[in-house]
């Protein structure tokens, strides 16, 4: 059904554009603005520093480690949380969207007391020369920590809509949990997964509080491209900094117009 108010529209939208111009119109533009100014040439010559590169390259293996691992960690759990009644479901289902409202800094905190040097479990592997943090693997837990909510929340409502019939069905026909989750239920999740990997891929790439916390911001080794824009920042080169930020907000834009089609799509057929 469609509730929209019909009549004219140009006293709320005008109000919506003033509160939004300066709230995320204008920093967004501004980002392009600085970005600019060097010209076409200092835009591309920035891009093509190998600390950029090397940063935009390892975001972007970082973003896509979290986004395959999120399919296969974020779809079980949701699976879990919705076909299966046991005692603590609720506790549980807190606890994994608790990542939502945690302060990055926090998070990435956390994780060096787990698996830092000083850590629970990081005193034991150290010895080992085992060192989770500070290194790649330790970016891909702090991003699986704060992104898996957002997974969960994409696949875990088209599981509810899913009618018990079709599994049931299955089931008479003699095709057991497994086969029936790869035959019925995996393909009736295509578009829930399909957003979901490209929400945990796109806070993936900018993810910055719980990064800082767990990569050491190591030039060339751990920094990703948020942190090299922090960095550049710090350092007083805004136009690099921006130059690089304006390509991450650029392929946010991207991922977002395709995630908003996507679901668009799904609303249309529903």
């Amino acid at each position: 059904m469609n509730h929209r108010r019909k009549g004219s529209a140009w006293l709320p939208v005008t109000l919506l554009l003033v509160v939004l111009l300066p709230l995320i119109i204008m920093p967004i533009v501004a980002i392009f603005v600085f970005a600019a100014r060097g010209g076409v040439s200092g835009f591309l010559n920035t891009l093509a520093e190998p600390d950029v590169q090397f940063a935009l390259r390892f975001s972007l293996l970082i973003a896509l480690a979290t986004a395959l691992v999120n399919l296969v960690l974020g779809t079980f759990a949701a699976y879990v949380l919705t076909k299966y009644s046991f005692r603590g479901r609720e506790m549980l289902t807190i606890l994994v969207s608790l990542p939502v409202a945690m302060p990055r800094v926090v998070v990435g905190t956390s994780l060096l007391l787990l698996w830092g040097p000083i850590g629970l479990i990081g005193r034991a592997l150290d010895p080992l020369g085992l060192q989770p943090m500070f290194a790649p693997f330790g970016i891909v837990l702090a991003h699986l920590f704060v992104t898996l909510p957002y997974m969960v929340s994409s696949v875990r409502p088209v599981l509810e809509e899913l009618e018990d019939t079709y599994e049931e069905a299955a089931y008479t026909m003699g095709a057991g949990r497994w086969k029936t989750f790869l035959h019925v239920i995996l393909p009736a999740l295509k578009g829930g997964l399909f957003s979901g990997s490209l929400l945990t891929f796109a806070h993936s790439l900018g993810e910055f509080g719980a990064t800082i916390m767990v990569s050491g911001n190591l030039r060339l080794r751990t920094q990703t491209a948020p942190l090299y824009i922090f960095a550049q920042f710090e350092a007083g080169n805004i136009e690099a900094a921006n130059a690089v930020a304006a390509l991450l907000a650029t392929i946010s834009f991207v991922l977002f117009f395709v995630l908003l089609r996507l679901t668009g799509s799904r609303r249309r057929l529903a």
